[in-house]
């Protein structure tokens, strides 16, 4: 009886997924294996025992009077052999099948966890984090959800090529009869197939939309409430969880009607089989027992036929869980590592050659935390013939107005993301030339939205790295955040909540400063990272690390006059290049377009000192 085929393009795909899933879990898919064999060839057996208890112990019993006590035992004992064989097929089989398909689904998180720690910013900015989720998640679980019948399935092919062979031995008439309905079922399997691998693709695509949706209404709890947006955040989501419903149902209804025809096929032709056979006995070409037997072989036939059909109908789903995981796997653009240990006791000298670097055209989330829809135009941007150097040691504010840049010269100098153009270098070497390890060590940056995770304070500025109690809060005084540390309910011991929730903005700025501080980075930048915080609170922060001593080349991306009257030098940035260079008195005096720039904020906060915090119309 032939096995139900989908068409040969999912066929094929289905085939490399299988041979993928046996070659990556070999050990449990051989002890389930072995189970599904065992309880195939007990299955297979217990048909055989059941003939021989109808004609030689059943129907010897009727025609003798008596029962052979001794014919009765053994019949007892054979049973129930072939049933404990058969159990504990059973159990090995689902042993190895689960062990296989969880193996599997924690192999492939691995794997796509590491290509996105692997792939750079700019791969992930095309991608929604509700789709990298789904990737992750749902897209694996459909992928590997075959693994579960897959030692079935081989139990059942044993089954299939033994049965088979003792249904010819016993009646080829009624095996001829039986076998028929092989093409009728592979005609149901190929049309279900076709139509369900499309609603798969669709339902998990819908996936992903529902948990970008989630995923965006969770991180924007706050604008959502403040703005009295629910209600309409909350027709979003039911619109997106409706389509998935829609589609689930889709595929619901195709596979409530592709089950049940799989499941009457066999059946129907068992009917025929003992309607045909009870002829066949009275004709006197067949026993009792034969009859008996061929009916439970048969039988045994509708099995491996659910199995396949079972198998078969989560192919599409698998295939389309499979192609969306492995599209991450395969993508390029792996941000690749020299081998310069970028060591030293002092600051990093820092220096841009003709950096060129426009951002893609496709973004779908802002490059950086905290940026609004309205600057999402601006900062595809980027900067083109962008040359400066910094000295050892030196402080220098990088200001400019939105969209001229600032912020993608800072992503470049920690290497968020290659220049397309040019080099970005430190010491002299390339930043592509750096270690990985080499690069964390030595460089760090501080963003205006920080972002804490969900751990005390100690734990969120030691980020698991291995600093003493003196250490962690020797950064949190020179962050200006040890005061309110302290007052705390568990001062450093203290649990800030997801994303920092029960901290102020500046608060989770200063704990963030503290994070990058504490490992003494050679080359620090900082992206409007005091703006959440008082001016003066600011001012105490810049002069303090002045004044620590730290081996740090410091980079800050301002615009209060206070702040950028601290540094040493100023590089004023004008659409997506260098305007003007020099300290802040130079440039205020010189300078036309700097002046209105920096004297245009102080004149607003003046207006209006209950913001400071406030960037409008001066972020990158």
């Amino acid at each position: 009886m032939p096995a139900p085929a989908p068409p040969p393009a999912l066929m094929r795909r289905g085939l490399r997924l299988i041979g993928l899933a046996l070659r990556e879990a070999p050990a449990p898919f051989t002890v389930g294996g072995i189970g599904a064999g065992l309880y195939a060839g007990m299955t297979v057996l217990s048909a055989v025992v059941l003939g021989w208890i109808t004609d030689d112990v059943v129907g010897a019993a009727f025609a003798a009077g008596e029962i052979d006590r001794g014919l009765l035992w053994l019949a007892v004992g054979a049973l129930v052999g072939v049933g404990t064989l058969k159990a504990t097929g059973v159990l090995g089989r689902r042993l190895g099948a689960y062990a296989a398909q969880y193996r599997l689904q924690s192999i492939y998180r691995r794997r796509v966890t590491r290509q996105y720690l692997t792939l750079p910013i700019e791969w992930h900015r095309r991608h929604s984090t509700g789709e990298l989720l789904s990737n992750a998640n749902a897209d694996i679980e459909s992928a590997f959800f075959i693994a579960a019948p897959l030692p079935m399935s081989f139990g059942a092919s044993v089954m299939l090529i033994v049965t088979a062979v003792l249904l010819l031995l016993t009646d080829p008439f009624l095996a001829a009869i039986g076998f028929t309905v092989g093409p009728a079922i592979a005609g149901v399997n190929w049309y279900f197939a076709r139509r369900m691998r499309l609603a798969a693709m669709q339902a998990q695509q819908k996936r992903a939309d529902v948990s970008e949706t989630a995923h965006e209404s969770f991180d924007a709890a706050i604008v959502v409430k403040t703005l009295g947006r629910e209600g309409a955040e909350t027709e979003r989501f039911r619109d997106q969880s409706e389509g998935l419903r829609d589609k689930m149902i889709e595929f619901g209804r195709l596979r409530a009607a592709f089950d049940p025809l799989m499941e009457a096929l066999p059946n129907t032709a068992i009917l025929a089989v003992l309607i045909v056979g009870a002829w066949r006995v009275e004709q006197g070409a067949l026993s009792a027992g034969d009859l008996v037997q061929f009916a439970y072989l048969f039988r045994l036939v509708a099995l491996p036929m659910r199995v396949f059909g079972w198998l078969l109908g989560e192919l599409p789903r698998a295939v389309v869980g499979h192609e969306r995981v492995e599209k991450v796997l395969l993508a390029e653009g792996e941000m690749a590592y020299g081998t310069a240990p970028g060591t030293g006791e002092s600051g990093a000298a820092a220096d841009f050659r003709s950096v060129g670097y426009q951002h893609p055209a496709t973004v779908r989330e802002a490059l950086l935390p905290g940026a609004t829809a309205d600057e999402e135009e601006d900062q595809t941007r980027g900067v083109e013939e962008v040359s400066f150097d910094v000295a050892p040691g030196r402080t220098v504010a990088v200001v400019g107005p939105t969209g001229s840049g600032k912020s993608t010269i800072a992503a470049l100098l920690v290497r968020l993301f290659d220049p397309h153009a040019g080099e970005v270098r430190f010491d002299g070497a390339d930043l592509r030339d750096l270690g990985r390890d080499a690069l964390s060590e030595h460089v760090s940056i501080v963003f205006q939205e920080s972002f804490l995770f969900d751990d005390t304070v100690r734990g969120n500025i030691t980020l698991g790295g291995d600093f003493s109690d003196e250490e962690v809060r020797w950064a949190a005084q020179l962050a200006q955040a040890d005061g309110f540390i302290e007052a705390l309910p568990d001062g450093y011991d203290t649990e800030v909540g997801e994303r920092g929730a029960t901290l102020s903005g500046g608060q989770k700025q200063r704990i963030a400063l503290a994070r990058a501080l504490i490992r003494r980075p050679r080359l620090l930048v900082l992206d409007d990272a005091t703006s959440s915080v008082d001016p003066s609170v600011e001012s105490d922060i810049l002069t303090g690390l002045s004044a620590a001593g730290l081996p740090s080349t410091v980079i800050v991306v301002a615009y209060r006059r206070s702040a950028i009257a601290l540094a040493d030098e100023v590089v004023f940035v004008r659409e997506g290049t260098i305007a003007g260079r020099g300290t802040h008195a130079e440039l205020l005096a010189s300078d036309p377009a700097y002046a209105n720039l920096v004297t245009a904020y102080d004149e607003r906060l003046e207006g209006d000192p209950g913001v400071p915090g406030d960037t409008a119309g001066v972020r990158a």
